[in-house]
């Protein structure tokens, strides 16, 4: 096993703790036992193979997982120890070259989710298997997901992690600033620290969006509710098990459980001064890089709407996720 695919093993372990993601993907499938019942499904990304496991003993007819990390050599042995090997194939490889023993699917599951949604995400290979694999009136399990955006004040957090640079062990590293202006933080944000509503920027609906989609631009309106500053836009996602016989879901904003994917921080270069009642409206944009379509490059826009001219600004740059 490759140094990098032993850290994506002990990576894929450490979500198993993440008690929101996986108690909601269980409930998902445990809860409608009489919807996988008999059915072919395909575990898309599979990793240790503990989505595959519950599809399984929901009572699925036969389940494949399909993963491209020699983590599948480990999920072969978890399988095994929990008798499960009759009921479960694992294959090695990419989603698109691999040849499934199933020529259709009933079900796709999948946790394809990367940090700001769709960072190093899946979606574009769950996309290929729902296109080529899946039945006519096939389920996909989550089959939607909801991208957030809110302001929050950190001040104290932003001169820490930008002003750092002005005294790097007695040296002057001011350089890095705009560098580190460019990288958005992937963090946990307090929710006290949340000036505005949220507002909804990306919605996508798995039963029909397309790899075009993946790239947008987006506006958003901000409500503040206090008089306060906003050092940054914070962003993350919900995620909906629609079709299941009660829906599920679960978020990874600042009001909610832990989760592993945390929230997506893009601080401003100047912060803005607003009261209560005042909006900040902006547009948010995001693609692919051209050169790994895992990374992205994100353009952030904002204007806060004030009479107060004195206090009335906007900006703009461009983040990075690499």
């Amino acid at each position: 096993m490759s140094d990098g695919d032993g850290r994506r093993m002990l990576r894929r372990s450490f979500m198993k703790k993440d008690e929101v993601r996986t108690k909601s993907y269980r409930d998902s499938i445990y809860q409608n036992k009489h919807i996988f019942k008999d059915k072919i499904v395909l575990d898309v990304g599979c990793g240790t193979g503990i989505l595959s496991m519950f599809a399984a003993t929901a009572g699925a007819k036969h389940v494949i997982g399909v993963d491209l990390s020699t983590i599948i050599e480990k999920a072969k042995e978890i399988v095994a120890v929990n008798g499960l090997s009759d009921k479960i194939t694992l294959l090695q490889g990419k989603m698109e070259e691999v040849e499934l023993p199933f020529p259709k699917v009933d079900i796709i599951i999948s946790e394809w989710m990367g940090y700001f949604l769709l960072y190093e995400s899946m979606l574009d290979t769950v996309l290929y298997a729902r296109d080529k694999y899946l039945q006519p009136g096939g389920l996909i399990f989550p089959d939607k997901a909801t991208l957030y955006v809110a302001g929050i004040e950190d001040g104290d957090y932003k001169e820490e992690k930008i002003g750092f640079w002005d005294n790097v062990w007695g040296f002057d590293y001011s350089p890095l600033k705009k560098t580190a202006l460019t990288e958005p933080l992937v963090d946990t944000v307090e929710l006290k620290a949340v000036v505005t509503d949220p507002c909804a920027v990306l919605t996508l609906d798995l039963y029909t969006v397309t790899v075009a989609d993946l790239a947008f631009a987006n506006n958003f309106r901000l409500k503040c509710s206090r008089p306060d500053f906003i050092h940054a836009i914070i962003a993350w996602f919900d995620i909906d098990f629609s079709r299941c016989h009660k829906p599920i879901k679960f978020s990874t904003g600042p009001h909610t459980k832990y989760t592993h994917w945390k929230q997506t921080v893009f601080y401003l270069t100047d912060a803005l001064t607003v009261d209560v009642g005042e909006t900040v409206s902006g547009r948010l944009t995001c693609k692919p890089n051209e050169r790994n379509r895992r990374d992205l490059d994100i353009g952030l826009e904002w204007q806060l709407d004030s009479q107060d001219e004195g206090r009335a600004s906007g900006g703009k740059a461009d983040y990075k996720m690499c």
